[in-house]
């Protein structure tokens, strides 16, 4: 890995699966909120199995995600962890298995359905609207919404160069300011689950890096849309590795098609992760 692309994650104060403010700070109410996050699951698919005509591409595929948590899916290129993602989000049905999302299966139901109860999602290759301005991509965020709904202002405060260019079309944004526009967008609505596929693809080293930060942050403490912050289930497919490893509470690494080792973000380096990965 090109060392310029080193990531200094997470910034000073901050931890893995741990909020910003000391455990003394928390309310007896947040506190049991936050003991019930790391006892329950809010995502859990289980027994995946997906076709792509006669290519078996997820074989018994079980994944979880928790609040306050990153999960890392790694794994070589064209091994199903995009087909993975969009199975979870719904873009594609499974042939068979669950996807729990806070208890229910919603494995039949449309990705309109899945961003209702809270599941964001940003695709690979960003999939912003070219012709359509920042404002308008961000307004797509909150489709499902009343008209009257207007943007969190939040979003500019984690993404500031967003504000300073509402009213350029997305085309003429570089990709690391699309990049940062579409997972804006995937916030909008204050999703509970956030889905990423490989949000570092194309991106400058520095935009790397504040992207590191928000997911640390919405993962560590959330984002404070419609009350308080509530933290995010993050769900991360990323090649990069180094990026990966800085964020991952939990990881699990993919081969044609099936999970093949999982574990906790700080075994990831004494567990050989990076091995699989290489080529």
């Amino acid at each position: 890995m090109d060392a310029s692309r080193a990531l200094p994650l997470p910034l000073a104060g901050e931890g893995r699966g741990e909020g910003t403010a000391p455990a003394t700070t928390l309310t007896p109410t947040l506190a049991r909120e936050r003991e019930r996050e790391q006892d329950q699951a809010l995502l859990r698919a289980e027994a995946l199995n997906q076709y792509y005509g006669g290519s078996h591409i997820l074989r018994s595929v079980s994944l979880e995600a928790r609040s306050g948590e990153v999960t890392v899916v790694l794994g070589r290129n064209g091994v199903g962890k995009t087909t993975l993602l969009k199975s979870l989000m719904g873009v594609v049905p499974v042939r068979s298995g669950q996807v729990l999302f806070d208890g229910v299966d919603i494995a039949r139901e449309t990705p309109y359905q899945r961003a209702r109860r809270g599941i964001g999602y940003v695709p690979q290759g960003r999939e912003i609207f070219s012709r359509l301005t920042v404002a308008e991509n961000l307004a797509m965020g909150l489709a499902y919404r009343p008209g009257s709904t207007k943007l969190p202002p939040e979003l500019f405060e984690l993404f500031p160069v967003l504000k300073q260019m509402l009213h350029r079309r997305g085309g003429d944004l570089s990709g690391g300011q699309q990049q940062q526009l579409a997972i804006a967008r995937a916030l909008a609505a204050g999703p509970r689950l956030l889905v990423l596929d490989e949000p570092t693809e194309g991106i400058q080293p520095s935009i790397i890096k504040d992207i590191g930060r928000v997911i640390r942050m919405l993962a560590d403490t959330g984002l404070p849309i419609e009350g308080q912050p509530r933290r995010m289930a993050i769900v991360l497919v990323e090649q990069y590795y180094d990026f990966a490893e800085e964020l991952a509470d939990r990881y699990c690494v993919m081969e044609r098609g099936e999970i093949v080792q999982q574990g906790r973000g700080a075994d990831m380096a004494a567990e050989g992760a990076r091995a699989r990965m290489s080529i």
